[in-house]
């Protein structure tokens, strides 16, 4: 515990599955903010892109899943948009809950069929192999491409919601839809166009897991749960609040899991409680 090494790769390790969660969650907290649509099969999105990259992979290498997995999944995404999303989207809560949950357990069970109920994994691309030194500590190569990336995604998202007019059509449909319908915006293209955008990014992140962790058919389910935490503690629709909130859980669950295990879960649902009662709308929620 004393040793300087330990907590810098812990820190490396925090940051990394925090933008992991942002790149998941980030999709999520927009679809949630602009059109108030409960969509839990956006963990099943994360695994099916982290198949489909073990699959294109094996064929054109790392670099061809990292390619093609985003758009198989956002082309999945337009499927379940114009097939299911776009019905229910001014249906009961309760109703939109029961069928993306549903489409858990189908997705669950397409993986299964489709590439078997056994762990899979993913190797990292030659570029990124190896090991690289951080701080004066030995770390993986890869772990610091993904923190990378990240933050590029990240920049570029605040980019395109602070200064182009898509990211002002976007935040004016998130804080009121109604309004931003009667100035001229079609609310339902921005919403399938961020929908897109969220599976895109829900599949790149299982695409940049797959090295990282296992491809089982139940990693869209053991994901999800940080995530929804994520986009209640950060705010709907908020860019800040889902930063926010990715880091909160990812460094709560990195450094929880080697100072005191026992407590780790306990502290993540301390801190969703504390804000669900203190700030109920989020730390940082879009809508005014």
């Amino acid at each position: 515990m004393s040793d300087t090494g330990f907590w810098i790769v812990q820190t490396l390790n925090g940051v990394q599955l925090s933008l992991l969660y942002f790149l998941l969650s980030v999709g999520l907290t927009v679809i949630f903010g602009l059109m108030h649509f409960v969509n839990l099969a956006h963990g099943a999105l994360y695994a099916l892109g982290a198949y489909v990259s073990v699959t294109v992979s094996a064929v054109l290498g790392y670099w061809g899943g990292f390619l093609l997995a985003p758009v198989a999944v956002a082309v999945v995404g337009i499927g379940l948009y114009l097939l299911l999303i776009r019905r229910l989207r001014h249906a009961d809560h309760m109703n939109q809950v029961l069928v993306t949950f549903g489409l858990i357990f189908v997705f669950t069970d397409l993986f299964r069929i489709g590439w078997g109920d056994i762990d899979l994994g993913l190797e990292p691309p030659t570029l990124f192999s190896g090991q690289s030194t951080v701080f004066g500590v030995v770390y993986p190569t890869y772990r610091l491409f993904v923190i990378a990336l990240g933050l590029v995604i990240m920049a570029a998202l605040a980019l395109v919601l602070t200064r182009t007019q898509i990211g002002a059509m976007i935040r004016a449909g998130v804080d009121n839809e109604d309004m931003a319908a009667c100035l001229g915006i079609d609310v339902d293209r921005v919403f399938f166009g961020v929908f897109c955008m969220g599976c895109a990014l829900a599949g790149l992140a299982g695409v940049v897991a797959a090295p990282v962790f296992s491809v089982t058919p139940a990693m869209g389910d053991s994901v999800l749960i940080p995530a929804l935490i994520v986009v209640v503690i950060g705010g709907l629709g908020s860019l800040r609040g889902a930063v926010v909130g990715s880091f909160l859980v990812g460094f709560i669950q990195t450094f929880g899991a080697v100072i005191a295990p026992q407590l780790a879960a306990m502290i993540t649902y301390a801190l969703l409680a504390a804000v669900l009662i203190l700030r109920p709308a989020g730390l940082f929620p879009a809508r005014s």
